[in-house]
């Protein structure tokens, strides 16, 4: 299980003026999810996403708040956490000069893992993915979608149980998006815990057993779509999210 206790980030920016301002991205957000559940983190740009994932991958520090994975925290164990954490950022950049495959073997080696079983591994998440046709070229002469899936596949390639999903499938096409999506719902049948990051609700709607909508930093309502929509009286995730800020003009 991973439990989030009362996240709270402050930054410090500039206003117009020049003079400095605090600001929480994240202002006291908590959330649990359990072994086999997509967890959807939802909410307009700006709205503390990529902040609260960072905080939970254990790249940026909590100004307040705990983070525990089973009852582990990264005080306690921070090299065992990270090591059952694939972390997906939505503007991770690769090397273009080699393979995907080398990449993932490169990867691979980072974490550890044996060569015998990283290739094995790579075939598996190859074909998951619809990998196969272009895993031996160069990164740079693939497409956005192959690239992305490329991407996800390194995240994978030690066999994480915590995944980590920001804007998994922004820019892709509606069939390269599909084989991501249907990939992430294999992997939580095998007792994932997946949290996944989008501002796309009809996707949430599609994969997520339970969404945070987040709004400024905080969270403004959690629950399955299911009943989200009932609460607000709507057919669908996006109407549900206006509804429960007061309409767009608020944003």
């Amino acid at each position: 299980m991973l439990k989030v206790k009362n996240i709270k980030k402050k930054f410090i920016k500039y206003n117009k003026k020049n003079k400095k301002e605090e600001f929480y991205a994240n202002d006291g957000i908590s959330l649990e999810a359990h072994d086999g559940e997509i967890l959807g983190i939802l909410g307009p740009n700006g709205a503390g996403k990529t902040t609260l994932l960072r905080i939970i991958a254990g790249i940026l520090e909590p100004t307040e708040g705990t983070v525990e994975f089973d009852n582990l925290t990264y005080a306690q164990n921070e090299l065992e956490i990270k090591s059952n954490i694939a972390y997906l950022s939505g503007n991770t950049k690769i090397y273009k000069t080699i393979s995907a495959y080398e990449l993932l073997m490169m990867c691979a080696d980072i974490y550890g893992v044996k060569k015998i079983n990283a290739v094995k591994r790579i075939k598996e998440i190859s074909k998951s993915l619809g990998m196969d046709a272009f895993l031996y070229n160069r990164i740079e002469k693939l497409s956005t979608g192959q690239t992305q899936k490329v991407n996800i596949a390194r995240c994978l390639i030690h066999n994480p149980k915590y995944y980590i999903l920001d804007e998994a499938t922004s820019g892709l096409d509606i069939i390269s998006s599909q084989i991501i999506l249907d990939f992430i719902k294999e992997e939580r049948k095998r007792g994932k815990i997946i949290l996944y990051s989008t501002h796309y609700m009809e996707e949430a709607e599609n994969i997520c057993d339970k969404v945070i909508m987040i709004n400024k930093g905080k969270i403004i309502k959690t629950g399955t779509p299911e009943e989200i929509r009932n609460l607000t009286n709507t057919t669908n995730l996006r109407d549900a999210f206006f509804s429960l800020i007061g309409g767009v003009s608020n944003e």
